[in-house]
């Protein structure tokens, strides 16, 4: 119960940085739980992206042994 309303008072994720690390689909799992509906977009580091802003995306930059490279953001 006290987990309820600790994340009820929360201010909602815009960033993970506790995934850095993990695998890709580590990280997607971990983030679904704060997000609820996400479409991920999983982009290998040093590729080019757009520099559009999308609330529900959510771009997971990975290294080339699938490790999550950076913090994920919304956008």
């Amino acid at each position: 119960m006290a987990d309820q309303k600790a994340s009820a008072t929360r201010a909602p994720k815009n960033e993970w940085p506790e995934v850095v690390g993990l695998t890709a689909e580590e990280a997607q799992n971990r983030i679904k739980q704060d997000m609820g509906v996400v479409h991920f977009q999983v982009v290998p580091q040093g590729n080019y992206v757009t520099m559009d802003h999308r609330p529900q995306r959510v771009r997971i930059f990975i290294d080339p042994d699938n490790k999550v490279s950076r913090p994920p953001r919304i956008g």
